[in-house]
């Protein structure tokens, strides 16, 4: 019960047009002033700053103060991860408007880490090419490599042994809020991650989700996965 009391609690924030609004702009990870929240609500300042005041009690948000001006961030990544799993079971022209709206590089659309794997446009064209190529079958919503698929990832330098040793789900379909398919999720997903960060062909954006291809990570995946971009 106490469980569903909260829920409700969080649900009833993000039900507020301006609340989620503001939310949705802080979905990359950046911080940004009041005004420039407010803006995006459509809100005057006023009501923008006891919005707000109702997501940092909830500790949706987080307020960071430098100086005369306080600026605002989701509390942690598993507010920006909810707030992606609403989307992406929200109505089509829902999702659209989202991502036509001014909270969506798109940069973040492109590419982003999704808890400790790699989502985005990037993420659900890879994981089509592999199911071309004949690396991963498909079951459901589990994944299975192929002789060629587990050549593929040793190449890369992923141990799948060891992967397959752990106690997470081996290969599994991640449903991607802003494509509506799904990209690599599970130990696998999340060693490939890793390797294309490892070797550079990925890029952190300081202080967001956002992850950027580097001029040898568009030649890498080019060459390991015969993708051009």
């Amino acid at each position: 019960m106490e469980s569903a009391t909260g829920i409700a609690t969080v649900a009833a924030l993000l039900g507020d047009p301006a609340r989620a609004a503001m939310l949705w702009l802080l979905i990359d990870g950046r911080a940004r002033p009041a005004g420039e929240l407010a803006f995006a609500a459509n809100v005057s300042a006023q009501s923008a700053s006891g919005h707000l005041s109702k997501l940092v009690h909830a500790q949706l948000l987080q307020v960071e103060t430098q100086g005369r001006h306080r600026y605002y961030r989701l509390a942690d990544h598993t507010v920006a991860l909810a707030l992606e799993s609403l989307a992406a079971i929200s109505p089509r022209p829902a999702v659209r408007a989202l991502l036509a709206s001014k909270g969506t590089p798109p940069a973040m659309r492109f590419a982003r880490t999704c808890y400790d794997h790699l989502a985005g446009e990037l993420a659900v064209t890879l994981l089509l090419k592999m199911e071309n190529k004949g690396w991963l079958r498909r079951a459901d919503k589990s994944f299975a490599l192929s002789p060629r698929g587990e050549k593929a990832f040793e190449d890369l330098g992923i141990d799948l042994d060891a992967l397959r040793g752990s106690k997470r789900q081996f290969a599994c379909g991640c449903l991607d809020w802003s494509e509506r398919q799904f990209h690599l999720g599970g130990a696998l997903g999340a060693a490939l991650l890793q390797q294309l960060l490892q070797r550079r062909w990925l890029m952190r954006v300081q202080k967001t989700r956002v992850l950027q291809l580097s001029p040898q990570g568009r030649e890498g995946l080019q060459q390991a996965f015969d993708l051009r971009l």
